[in-house]
């Protein structure tokens, strides 16, 4: 059984072909202008938190339900904590990154799909529309259609065309269900406008036909819907129905803008950054620079942020130098400047970043700073602006100059603000000062300061992930695990926490507990490349070749070349008995990283194995060269032996364990008896003979 693709002029149509569906749930309107972003999927999510309530499932997701679904928060008081992560999140110094909407994405239909196998029999949900969906919508129709199993709810997706984003899933895991014939065309212009959706004060029509024909051109009829919606107090209307119900009232100029600016916030700040550019875009022509500077500036910088965080900094870059061109406001200029500067250092791409323009821009900005008249603010100001040169001085190495120049704004706002005031923004500054302590190589500092940041802000995944990873890099592996558990709770579901929390019960001896974290962290984000190498290598580990293949694979196709599988490749060729295949594919490896001691290591250990012992040592060589490793002097070790070189053979094996193998007591052991059969031999015993023993296989 597959999930379903409906795709036809009109929506009855699309709805009809699925009346007869069992257990059908209905049918959900995932239009942008209606509930914005996750819009009518959201609807759907809703429906089954509320028959649910506070049950373990609910309670187990409660983060990436309130996130996605925010009007779900009145109805669940009991989510403390998710709705701290919330407040945190409307906070305005932290934006999150565009990749947040995926791991959202991730633990909804991880929901779901949770949900529907407690089914007592199949379902089915129609969701509607989704060629005129918001990007959270697409993206988690298409993890659902992926991750839902359809013999226990079955998806019904519909919509005129088949949008880009889900051409894939809709091939890999639907069918298409035939609507009849097209109606004709004048049928489909009056199904875009259909009136009897006038008395559905939730009705809303598609924007980008509203200068055709429809039934509803009377202004004073958008003001009523815009009214009995805002009656509502759901925090979805305003990101869809209300901005556009408001732009086509009465005071287009006035309410139509301040809707959308309000709409505008509300998805910069939840991190809805496709529907943030698509609100600017309509406020943006609503306004000038001269007649309402205020909001004209607020969409600017608000559009140039959420293209910042789209990887679009060239865009940005360019309405900041608009913005110069055509106002005088110092306040504006001062934004800009310091925006400008942080483009060059961080967000342009690497060929067109500049360091030298940047502290150009940065000096233009506090010089502004300086200019403030209010003594509080030019003080708050300039420390944050400051940051910007700390990170620059890092840049250049200069840790030193960046700690001093950190440490002096943490005085400064000391001194400035009142006690616990603005916590999140003294959490940040600390927070710099612990990237800097472990850049100048003092874990201590940098942990006692990542602990004073996560008690200032205790609902920021990011700094959790930060002091796991010293946590593991200083041997506190559990430690470690308790902060990506944290995390993870709160990111949600973000894949860098499960990948770094599979390589630490990797380093714990725990395979399946980090195969298990790398399967999350690869369904949230397939293309993960790292995460594929590390499950190819753990599969191989395990003798499961097919689908150390497949990953290795996979890999390969997003990043052709990449040495570690490559590696993996040649290695399970190896273990088909396929060597010719396993040194060809390690050649390549070699090739494309002369670097790594791994790959010259392996294709030693595959030309020792065809008998071609000189090439093994020349390849171990170069492996011991750029790592000398124990497991490597000890394959040296026996290559030597093989050729009769008991010298050569007696000094790796005495280097092997100088190096110290560690807790590998068994490698010792081998270590110790090898050293004594060469240093010690019996008289007129033979020596080894040449070649390979299969007695004596090399280590990998």
């Amino acid at each position: 059984m597959r999930h379903v693709w409906l795709e036809a002029p009109l929506p009855r149509d699309r709805c009809a072909a699925a009346a007869g569906a069992d257990g059908l749930l209905g049918s959900f309107d995932c239009r942008v202008w209606q509930r914005g972003p996750y819009g009518g999927v959201g609807e759907f999510v809703r429906r089954l938190v509320l028959d649910q309530g506070q049950s373990p499932l609910v309670v187990r997701h409660q983060v990436e339900l309130i996130c996605a679904v925010r009007d779900l928060r009145p109805t669940m008081p009991w989510a403390a904590e998710a709705v701290a992560a919330l407040d945190a999140a409307d906070v305005q110094i932290r934006f999150h990154p565009a990749r947040r909407t995926r791991c959202l994405a991730y633990g909804i239909a991880e929901f779901v799909a949770a949900w529907s196998e407690g089914l007592r029999s199949p379902a089915a949900v129609v969701l509607d529309r989704v060629d005129q969906a918001d990007a959270t919508t697409v993206e988690l129709v298409d993890t659902l259609l992926r991750r839902v199993d359809p013999s226990r709810l079955r998806l019904y997706v519909g919509g005129a065309s088949l949008p880009a984003a889900l051409k894939e899933a809709v091939a890999e895991c639907s069918r298409p269900l035939t609507t009849g014939p097209p109606r004709p065309a004048t049928e489909h212009v009056t199904a875009l406008h259909d009136p009897t959706a006038v008395h559905d004060p939730t009705a809303v029509h598609d924007p980008t036909a509203h200068h055709g024909p429809t039934a509803h051109h009377d202004p004073a009829w958008h003001d009523e819907r815009a009214d009995e919606l805002a009656a509502t107090g759901e925090w979805s209307w305003q990101l869809g129905a209300i901005p556009y119900h408001r732009e086509r009232g009465t005071r287009p100029a006035t309410d139509g803008v301040e809707a959308l600016r309000t709409a505008l916030g509300l998805a910069l700040h939840s991190g809805f950054y496709e529907h943030a550019v698509r609100l600017a875009g309509r406020g943006l022509p609503l306004v000038t620079p001269a007649g309402d500077t205020r909001n004209w500036w607020a969409f600017t910088t608000m559009l140039a942020t959420a293209l910042t965080a789209l990887d679009r900094p060239a865009e940005a870059l360019a309405l900041y130098d608009h913005a110069r061109q055509v106002t005088d406001e110092p306040r504006i200029h001062l934004s800009a400047a310091y925006s400008t500067a942080m483009l060059h250092a961080r967000h342009l791409p690497s060929p067109d970043r500049d360091l030298t323009v940047a502290r150009t821009w940065l000096d233009r900005a506090l010089t502004l700073a300086g200019q403030l008249d209010d003594p509080r603010e030019r003080t708050v100001t300039t420390v944050f602006h400051r940051q910007g040169l700390a990170l620059l001085d890092s840049r250049a190495g200069d840790h030193p100059a960046a700690l001093r120049t950190v440490e002096d704004g943490i005085a400064k706002l000391a001194e400035t603000l009142a006690p616990g005031e603005r916590p999140q923004d003294r959490a940040r500054l600390v927070h710099n000062r612990a990237q800097l302590h472990l850049a100048l190589g003092d874990p201590a500092r940098a942990l006692a300061d990542l602990d004073t940041v996560i008690a200032q802000d205790p609902q920021n995944a990011e700094y959790y992930v930060d002091r796991a990873t010293l946590h593991r890099a200083t041997g506190r592996p559990d430690d470690a695990i308790a902060d990506y558990d944290t995390a993870i709770r709160l990111g949600p579901h973000l894949p860098e926490a499960y990948y770094n929390r599979a390589e630490t019960h990797t380093d714990l001896g725990r395979p399946e507990a980090a195969l298990a974290d790398l399967d999350r962290t690869l369904r949230i984000d397939p293309g993960h490349l790292d995460a594929l190498v590390n499950r190819a290598g753990l599969y191989l580990d395990d003798g499961e070749l097919d689908l150390a293949e497949r990953d290795a694979h996979a890999g390969l196709g997003r990043s052709p070349g990449q040495p570690h599988l490559l590696c993996v490749l040649g290695l399970v060729e190896s273990e088909r008995g396929r060597l010719p295949e396993a040194e060809a594919l390690l050649t390549r490896a070699v090739e494309h990283a002369p670097d790594l001691p791994t790959a010259w290591a392996n294709r030693a250990t595959i030309r020792f194995e065809r008998g071609d012992t000189p090439g093994a040592i020349a390849d171990l060589d170069r492996a011991i060269a750029l790592d000398p490793d124990p497991v490597a002097l000890y394959n040296r070790g026996l290559a030597h032996r093989g050729l009769g070189n008991r010298a050569a053979a007696a000094e790796d094996f005495t280097r092997a364990l100088a190096a110290d193998p560690g807790p590998d007591l068994e490698l010792r052991a081998e270590l110790l008896r090898e050293l004594a059969s060469c240093t010690s031999p019996a008289p007129g015993s033979p020596l080894p003979a040449p070649g390979p023993s299969p007695s004596d296989p090399p280590c990998r």
